[in-house]
């Protein structure tokens, strides 16, 4: 990997050279295995590392305060539900259109991680009842060859359910439902691009349960801000990658409205401040955002 061939350029300007050191100069006979390292290629490594674990990284501080507090109420469970329906769909997205390994690997890993704080949520949220009231289930059934009926499926209970199998149940049933429509539909162009684009565009959406929460709660107490923090830094880098693998136009779009919004509930938590708003139940929890 030298400068020659690109210093003899009467065309040379800086996008040029930038394109050298990430790219590297195509049609090169460097042999061996440090001959075919360029910059891009330890990037490369790295971005698909940073994209991996990236994704579920901001969510570590949010499970660690819930458990640390044990007050669940500064978190929506809508974010969750957001990104399981998105990288569910984005998966099934892989059969009709082989994007990159780590993306997948990054949906798969991401529904492991809502599961694990959803069944926290679940946990915490019934250890703090006094009274118990009448659970609200996805489905109902009296044993294991009972047939199983679908209740409290109404938009009051909707994502509230009171026990961690009704939300496995939901996502089994979202899974086995768009899968057999996948599996029907594959050949289809218009569908596996519709496919791709709706989960993207879901994925954009991430952050407006939770900005639609502290509006109603007039409060961010109980949310980590360390978790917007990185989100904002994921959706930055993210969009950057798009940007420079130079992706479709909607990737970029739907990335730099992924950053809107995390802004947007930035400046949630320096509009409503540390005030409690209507969350009362953390009103003395001194929760250290």
């Amino acid at each position: 990997m030298t400068f020659g061939p690109l210093l003899k350029n009467p065309l040379l300007n800086p996008l040029d050279i930038l394109r050298f050191l990430i790219f590297g100069m195509e049609g090169q006979d460097d042999t061996g295995l440090l001959g075919k390292i360029t910059v891009w290629a330890v990037l490369d490594w790295f971005s698909s590392l940073a994209m991996i674990v990236g994704g579920v990284l901001p969510y570590i501080p949010q499970y660690l305060k819930i458990k640390k507090t044990q007050n669940a109420d500064g978190f929506s469970l809508y974010v969750c539900l957001t990104l399981l329906i998105a990288n569910i769909l984005r998966i099934l997205f892989w059969f009709g259109n082989h994007y990159e390994i780590p993306l997948l690997i990054q949906s798969i890993f991401m529904n492991f991680t809502m599961l694990a704080i959803i069944q926290l949520c679940v946990k915490v949220k019934q250890s703090k009842q006094v009274i118990h009231g009448k659970e609200k289930l996805f489905t109902d059934g009296t044993g294991s060859s009972s047939p199983l009926i679908l209740r409290d499926f109404d938009w009051r209970f909707f994502w509230k359910w009171t026990d961690f199998r009704s939300y496995l149940e939901f996502v089994a049933v979202f899974t086995l439902s768009t899968s057999l429509l996948t599996y029907l539909l594959i050949g289809n162009v218009i569908f596996v691009e519709a496919l791709g684009f709706t989960s993207l565009f879901i994925e954009a959406m991430l952050g407006i349960p939770q900005f639609y929460d502290n509006y109603v709660s007039k409060s961010t107490l109980g949310m980590s801000r360390v978790m917007v923090f990185l989100w904002l830094a994921g959706d930055s880098f993210k969009t950057l990658y798009f940007f420079t693998k130079q992706s479709p136009i909607q990737f970029c779009i739907c990335g730099a409205l992924q950053i809107a919004v995390d802004l947007a509930i930035l400046s949630q938590t320096v509009w409503f401040g540390s005030t409690p708003g209507r969350r009362k139940g953390l009103a003395g929890s001194h929760v250290v955002q």
